[in-house]
């Protein structure tokens, strides 16, 4: 019974320094503390958002913040740590003392509530859950909450992953409740998996080390007009290049031969007939004689 009683004392005990705390480390941005207990003595580590307002002019402030907590809560030589918060957005206690600063201002708790979900999410939260509870706008009070994506509510995972924060916004037809739980980025939540996109790169290089061939690329019209021009130009030439010659050492020597210039081509018309032809043409009486 007395471990028992023990047990109990200390969670009060810690509870009544975690509101100590908020009290006194308002104004620089209090976000949580860890105790440990040593042979030395207690290590207490602060987690603030400006860690120079608790430190003070030479240390003074936190000089007297230690001797506030070894007198108020019997601890045997108190050690306090101030550790500065980087990212504000994912502190849970910090975004709760905020919410409860602004409904405080007269800021309209939907607007609220939506504008720290929003500031939560775009620092990289991979979930967090907002409740406001209190005479929200009537006489009654309600419940409201706004949640962001994964959250879990329940089990072992949900007391170690998330991390909650609570502060209390004191208006004149009373009190609201803050309630903020956030789970931080670069969390492993179980039962939770992830896709691996398709190689298709990796797939065509297997496939030609297999021995298939990909398909081939469709070559630009430019330079499928020049390859075709340049493969017909050689035939041409040698079909041409022949009938010169023949033409040339044959009809060069016909007598009562007319010719003529018709542009760039040569022409010439032999005995007994009315039409004009190439000289480069091949003749077919000559071919016949000549086989």
């Amino acid at each position: 019974m007395g471990s028992e009683r023990k047990f109990v004392q200390e969670g009060i005990n810690t509870v009544q320094i975690t509101e100590y705390f908020i009290k006194q480390l308002d104004r620089a941005g209090y976000g949580g503390m860890s105790i440990s207990r040593t042979p030395m003595g207690t290590q207490i580590t602060v987690f603030v958002e400006k860690p120079g307002i608790i430190i003070g002019k030479g240390g003074r402030t936190i000089r007297k913040l230690t001797t506030d907590v070894a007198e108020l809560f019997n601890m045997d030589n108190p050690q306090i740590d101030v550790q500065e918060v980087k990212v504000p957005e994912l502190n849970a206690q910090m975004m709760a003392t905020r919410l409860a600063n602004a409904l405080e201002r007269g800021i309209y708790f939907r607007q609220a509530g939506h504008n720290m979900l929003r500031r939560i999410m775009e620092a990289g939260a991979l979930g967090c859950e907002i409740v406001t509870s209190g005479k929200l706008t009537g006489s009654r009070s309600r419940v409201q909450k706004f949640v962001a994506g994964n959250i879990l509510h329940a089990g072992k995972p949900a007391e170690e992953l998330v991390e909650e924060g609570f502060a209390i916004a004191i208006k004149k037809l009373g009190t609201i409740g803050c309630r903020v739980r956030i789970i931080p980025p670069d969390t492993e939540i179980p039962g939770q998996f992830h896709t691996v996109p398709r190689t298709v790169e990796t797939e065509v290089e297997s496939a030609g080390e297999a021995g298939f061939e990909a398909p081939p690329e469709t070559p630009p019209e430019t330079g499928g007009g020049e390859t075709e021009d340049e493969t017909e130009e050689p035939e041409m030439e040698e079909v041409k290049a022949a009938p010169e010659e023949k033409a040339a050492g044959k009809v060069a020597g016909e007598p009562d031969e007319q010719r003529r210039m018709r542009g760039d081509v040569l022409e010439h018309k032999h005995k007994g007939y009315d039409y004009w032809h190439p000289v480069n043409r091949v003749h077919k009486r000559e071919v016949e004689g000549a086989d």
